[in-house]
């Protein structure tokens, strides 16, 4: 099925799938990559579909070569992207240091496993830290997209490779097993770009333009401190810009939920049937957790009782959470490391904290 028959029409695929299928539809015509699970389906389907479109598809040897191939494709200007799961992406922390660095755009898709260590392929939010906070060396920022929905995993994509461009940094899709591998009807509505296309500084020969050069090499006087400001700037106007957040039922909501990703996604049914019980129950959920919706964060406390955090971890975006309010004595948390949290489990603690526990 060609790009032009897929437009506008409800399809059936796994979340994985529909990230490629949002990728093409941006432009994206180069994919590295390396297995592991739970993200396989993603280089499987490039690998079929890139080729015929006349893309490159290139399994490397390792994610660190991965991550290289990746920033010498974005430096000729074209659109690119990568995808793994947490030990990978752990491998391309250097590569992508040096990418922010350079100012070289590119998506990099994380479909989160379990952790630490080689952990399990069991689902989870254990990647957050990583994301939001740039594991990598030399205290750079890339924005960060959480999608919840299959949905989501395909317009999230082509959103992900616009910032890339605006802001010439890397950009991630921080997914889990779930969303990955869960499979629902989506629209794959047309892709309408939101910035210019062209690139006048990338790297496409001298002939017929000046000469100039990509690098992250800053050695002159205080030329690296000038870069970094440069990049600091850049990072205040995302989150300035591009805070990115859904209200679910927040109307009159006492007890507000915040959570991200597949949580958030399981927390919508046990606040339906909190609803039905009479609960004013709700939920902020980050649509990008860099930049965090601190701003939001803070309202919600202000005006509700409690605020209940849920991930699938030990507590990461509670930390962001605690930093965005000082309504600390109003937050709770409800955390489910490497597996998912049940409607009804979160009912259970909805109705605790509404006085109604059995």
């Amino acid at each position: 099925m060609s790009l032009a028959e897929t437009a506008s029409r409800r399809l059936l695929m796994k979340g994985n799938e529909a990230i490629c299928l949002g990728a093409i539809a941006a432009g994206c015509r180069f994919y590295y990559g390396y297995p592991i699970t739970p993200q396989n389906d993603i280089p499987e389907y490039m690998s079929a579909h890139l080729p015929p479109i006349g893309g490159t598809f290139l399994q490397a040897e390792s994610e660190v070569a991965t991550i290289n191939f990746i920033l010498g494709t974005a430096a000729s200007g074209k659109r690119v992207m990568t995808s793994s799961s947490g030990p990978g992406i752990s491998l391309m922390q250097e590569g992508l240091s040096y990418m922010a660095g350079s100012e070289l755009p590119a998506v990099i898709v994380n479909i989160s496993r379990s952790g630490p260590g080689l952990g399990g392929i069991a689902p989870s939010q254990g990647d957050y830290l990583q994301a939001v906070k740039c594991g990598g060396h030399g205290g750079y920022k890339m924005p960060v997209l959480a999608p919840h929905s299959v949905q989501e995993m395909y317009s999230l994509t082509m959103l992900a490779f616009d910032l890339a461009d605006k802001y010439r940094t890397p950009a991630m899709i921080l997914g889990d097993a779930i969303v990955g591998q869960m499979k629902e009807p989506f629209e794959a509505v047309p892709y309408v770009p939101t910035v210019p296309l062209d690139k006048p500084w990338a790297l496409t020969g001298c002939a017929g333009r000046h000469r100039q050069n990509v690098k992250s090499l800053y050695l002159k006087d205080n030329a690296i401190e000038v870069h970094n400001w440069k990049l600091h700037r850049k990072y205040l106007q995302m989150q300035a810009e591009e805070v990115r957040f859904e209200e679910y039922h927040l109307e009159g909501a006492k007890i507000a939920i915040v959570a991200f990703g597949t949580a958030a996604r399981v927390s919508k049914t046990a606040i339906q049937w909190a609803r039905k019980e009479g609960i004013a129950a709700g939920m902020l959920r980050p649509v990008t957790v860099f930049p965090f919706p601190a701003a939001q964060v803070d309202a919600v406390a202000k005006r509700g009782d409690v605020v209940l955090v849920i991930e699938m971890n030990t507590g990461q975006m509670l930390e962001d959470v605690r930093v965005s309010t000082t309504c600390h004595d109003k937050i709770r948390f409800l955390g489910k490391p490497c597996a998912m949290p049940t409607p009804e489990e979160i009912h259970r603690e909805i109705r605790k904290l509404a006085g109604r526990a059995e």
